[in-house]
């Protein structure tokens, strides 16, 4: 669908009723796009969300969509985001799918097939390569500041910051997995990103439970209700190595609560230059050197505006979805490889040895989180 600037604004509707789909949803409105409606299978997630914005919501896609809409924002538990994204698709609405792609790899690819057969797009939603720090350092990157980025220290460690226990991030089966598929997902698809998506054919990973089933421990951050008896079967820490075709490398360190302090710093190290970045604060540090007057080093900060990235993110899908034409950043391919990792990570964990993102090993299915 293509729609011209001087249309009306974008028809949308979220489906998926929970606190990131009310995030979106004030974001719409926002930029002054039009929010039609919104679908859950709670009848409670309808309600609120009816009286907050004024639109009706529905128990199916199909009633939603019967209200004629341009796009659809799905932010479902990650179980869902095949069955949604995949019926939006063939409806001929355009998506934004919010992160992982999938709960499994075998359900990433099916998405991924919908989307290579449908005239319409879907767009994954990491917001963090939306933010200006992000953006700066793509730039340079691209003028050879850095020379050839060789190898990524990407972070996202809290100290205490658990999603409640008993909600579907903490269950395996409607979750897909835990810290690594939660916020693990933003550090692999933002460190592939700064490396310009390599051919990757190693992974090495371990992924643990130590904290998340415990109750003589205190969570000083704690999202959603906490139900202590409740059944924790994924994991709340992951480490891991990645090789790529060309030699660069990626290590990795995610987890909901440590005993360590608190880090989202990401070090990008190049032949002729680095930069460190802070994904929480948005602070951007460049290490360059030179020889001009004398040989010397330069730490620069770099100071940009802050920004909200959902809402950059969304009027990159909006523009878009008038253009009538795939975007270029945050593809399903993209994030079709981002999964492949996750799943690597968590085979290697299993079975205790390296996994070849090559030939048969490749399509091998994940296991089940013990």
């Amino acid at each position: 669908m293509t729609k011209d600037a001087s249309e009306e604004t974008i028809r949308v509707g979220i489906v998926g009723l929970g606190g990131i789909g009310h995030h979106h949803a004030d974001r719409i409105t926002d930029l002054s796009e039009t929010l039609v409606g919104g679908v859950d299978v709670s009848a409670d997630a309808r309600d609120r969300f009816e009286s907050t914005y004024g639109v009706p919501a529905f128990e199916t896609y199909d009633a939603l969509h019967d209200e004629g809409i341009d796009a659809v924002i799905v932010t479902t538990p990650n179980k869902f985001h095949e069955e949604y994204a995949v019926e939006a698709l063939e409806s001929g609405v355009d998506v934004l799918l919010e992160k992982p792609l999938a709960d499994t790899l075998e359900s990433a690819e099916r998405i991924a097939e919908a989307n290579r057969d449908a005239d319409n797009f879907c767009m994954v939603g990491f917001n963090n390569r939306f933010n200006p720090a992000v953006e700066v350092f793509k730039s340079y990157q691209r003028q050879g500041r850095f020379g050839d980025v060789t190898h990524i220290d990407a972070n996202w460690v809290r100290r205490r910051g658990i999603p409640g226990r008993g909600t579907w991030f903490t269950t395996e089966d409607v979750s897909g997995g835990g810290a690594l598929l939660d916020i693990g997902v933003h550090v692999i698809d933002l460190a592939l990103h700064f490396l310009d998506f390599p051919e990757i054919v190693e992974v090495t990973g371990d992924t643990r439970s130590e904290f998340g089933d415990r109750d003589d421990y205190t969570y000083l951050e704690m999202y959603g209700e906490d139900v202590s008896d409740a059944e924790f079967d994924v994991d709340d820490h992951a480490s891991a190595y990645v090789r790529t075709a060309d030699g660069q490398s990626i290590s990795l360190e995610i987890a909901w609560a440590t005993n360590r302090p608190p880090t989202n710093e990401f070090v990008v190290q190049g032949t002729e230059g680095g930069a460190t970045f802070d994904r929480e604060t948005g602070d951007l540090n460049f290490h360059l050197v030179s020889d001009e007057g004398a040989p010397h080093v330069v730490n620069a900060d770099v100071e940009t505006r802050s920004n909200d990235t959902h809402k950059r993110e969304q009027r990159a899908f909006f523009d878009a979805v008038r253009a009538g034409e795939a975007p270029a950043r945050n593809t399903v391919e993209q994030a079709l490889e981002v999964q492949r990792v996750i799943d690597a990570i968590y085979r290697s964990a299993e079975t205790g040895r390296a996994v070849a993102l090559t030939g048969t090993d490749a399509a091998r299915e994940k296991p089940q989180m013990q």
